[in-house]
């Protein structure tokens, strides 16, 4: 098949990262006789130092214009500034909502050969196999906001339109799993929370009466996480929750650097991305771990390109490039040599070519 996908490096290690996803869509394009048009395009960080926007019109048509967007960091200190009239997460809120994409996929499964690189007990992260379903043009983040010299806002508001889409994208992910929904929200003191719990019941019960729900706080999910992670199947979650939470999941994995994540609409198109930051410190190093973005890869292949096979043909290349020992810094065994950020893709593509 043919498909045009938009590849955007952004900042720090971002475009290291990029640079492995890359290449690996490309020898899976080669293995399978596809073609793959590539367009590299500037954004974030280094769009702002170059046009003075961190998301180019140029930029923006050719993402929209995408059967998918493969996407690799964005931000750093050089643009954090409290007074900074532009920030590149200003971009990333923008592209999300220009291309529809209001329900963030992040699977969070535990690699069996890397158990031991995670700081909690191997009796509790194996076998854990979990989704988040964040929702992810909503809330706090795109609420309205006001700053004076005594006093600073953000509202967050939800639409009973906008928690039964991104319950039906639970609901449906569910079906294809263990059929469980945990429902994530702060409902004890907030009216956003209440409304999302009574619209998340209603949808599941009577549009996926095969699937169980239940609700839970915030709070006391960031502790049962920890405490009982394989307890938990599809867990549906309103933006701020889900952004906080996934970061604290991907320690059950052993590293952010592990997890991919899908952000998808009604259409075909998505913008795929590891959950990692660009980690600035150490950008150029050549240390980054890379999975995560080969992961999302596959997730672009699977979700926006709908190749199946060649989507579960690049995660067990990544599964026995683990086994085999490719492991970064982040994940590394206590005795083991480290592999690089260009070591651990070209043990992927090894494993690509024996497919």
């Amino acid at each position: 098949m043919k498909a045009r996908i938009a590849v955007l490096g952004g900042d720090g290690v971002g475009p290291e990262v990029v640079a492995e996803g890359v290449r690996c869509l490309q020898a899976i394009a080669e293995k399978f006789r596809h073609d793959f048009e590539l367009l590299e395009l500037p954004f974030g960080g280094v769009a702002i130092d170059r046009f003075g926007d961190p998301l180019p019109e140029e930029t923006l048509r050719a993402c929209l214009t995408a059967d998918a967007v493969l996407l690799g960091a964005i931000g750093g200190p050089r643009w954090s500034a409290p007074d900074a009239k532009v920030r590149p997460e200003a971009g990333l809120l923008r592209l999300r909502r220009e291309l529809g994409v209001y329900a963030n996929l992040r699977p969070v499964a535990v690699h069996p050969a890397l158990v031991d690189a995670t700081t909690l007990k191997p009796e509790v992260v194996t076998g854990v196999d979990l989704v988040f379903v964040r929702e992810l043009t909503g809330g706090i983040y795109f609420g309205e906001k006001t700053r004076d010299a005594e006093r600073a806002t953000d509202v967050c508001t939800y639409s009973v339109a906008e928690i039964e889409r991104i319950t039906r994208v639970a609901g449906r992910l569910a079906r294809a799993r263990r059929r469980k929904i945990t429902s994530i929200d702060k409902s004890n003191v907030l009216e956003t929370s209440r409304l999302w719990r009574e619209v998340a019941e209603r949808v599941v019960r009577s549009e996926f009466p095969d699937v169980t729900i239940e609700h839970a706080l915030v709070d006391s999910t960031a502790m049962h996480l920890i405490r009982r992670p394989r307890d938990f199947d599809v867990l549906l979650t309103e933006n701020m929750f889900g952004d906080i939470l996934t970061d604290e999941a991907a320690m059950l994995a052993g590293s952010l650097g592990l997890l991919p994540s899908a952000s998808l609409g009604d259409g075909r198109r998505g913008l795929y991305e590891p959950i990692h930051g660009s980690a600035p410190d150490i950008a150029g190093q050549g240390i980054a771990n890379p999975y995560g973005t080969i992961l999302s890869v596959a997730l672009l292949l699977r979700h926006s390109l709908e190749l199946v096979d060649e989507a579960a043909g690049l995660e067990t290349a990544v599964a026995r490039a683990i086994d085999a020992g490719a492991r970064t810094r982040d994940i590394a065994a206590p005795d083991a040599r480290a592999f690089t950020t260009r070591e651990a893709g070209d043990a992927v593509l090894a494993e690509i070519e024996k497919l």
